[in-house]
């Protein structure tokens, strides 16, 4: 990759269990190198106030104070994982100052560019963020066959417990990205997946955006609230934020 993508995408959710629901909305991504200087781009901003922007205390530790790839490079060390020759990040831009990510990607490459581990960040409506650290037991190249599994240990969805296990799938190609998240709890559970092209990031191209989807992840929370409401009025089982965990990382 060089300089920056924009991913112009979709995401879809199927819930599985007693109560069914399936939604798919469109979303805009901005995949970098997170430690390289980005070309210019008017509307866009790194680490500076913008139109659109990816600032790194938005990613990589708690909300609001992340730190960016630093904190992703202390995250391998500590699991005695190889040293990332390069390192991106997967993310929704602020749009207009706001940012909420549902789920961003810290995705690590080796000098010969291949996909070694990704760190899902998970964020939840209430503030809480936990990492999930995926990799191959043998530490190969991750590939779009490889099933990469996670105990879910973050309260996500009000109406999913905090059990069972992830199996995740990343499909990221040159000219697209494909991710697919697959939890499982007993005969429940819920699959996301992002999928989309990948083209140069323009002002242009963030201009059509904001036009298609405005207001960026305010619409996303929006839309995240609004099926939770649907959910509710179906009748499934609200379920009271319980204590998040205290590790930021599953290893």
């Amino acid at each position: 990759m060089t300089g920056i993508d924009h991913i112009a995408g979709h995401t879809w959710h199927g819930r599985k269990g007693a109560i069914e629901n399936t939604f798919r909305y469109g979303v805009d991504y901005v995949l970098l190198d997170a430690e390289a200087s980005p070309p210019k781009v008017t509307a866009f901003g790194r680490n500076r106030a913008a139109f659109a922007s990816l600032n790194d205390v938005d990613h990589g530790g708690p909300p609001h104070a992340g730190r960016g790839a630093a904190w992703v490079r202390d995250v391998l060390t500590d699991a005695g994982l190889p040293e990332a020759e390069r390192i991106e990040l997967l993310a929704q831009p602020r749009i207009m100052g706001h940012v909420f990510n549902p789920v961003s990607f810290w995705l690590c490459r080796d000098a010969e560019g291949a996909l070694r581990v990704v760190i899902a960040e998970v964020t939840n409506t209430y503030g809480d963020r936990h990492s999930y650290l995926c990799h191959r037991d043998d530490h190969g190249p991750i590939t779009a066959q490889d099933r990469l599994r996670a105990d879910k240990v973050l309260h996500v969805s009000p109406f999913q417990r905090v059990e069972g296990s992830y199996v995740f799938q990343f499909d990221i190609r040159d000219d697209r990205i494909g991710i697919r998240i697959d939890l499982t709890r007993g005969n429940g559970g819920v699959i996301a997946t992002l999928v989309g092209p990948r083209a140069p990031l323009t002002t242009g191209r963030l201009i059509r955006a904001a036009l298609r989807r405005p207001f960026g992840s305010r619409r996303v929370l929006a839309l995240i609230h609004w099926q939770a409401v649907k959910l509710w009025w179906t009748g499934a089982r609200f379920r009271s934020r319980p204590t998040p965990p205290t590790e930021e990382v599953s290893r």
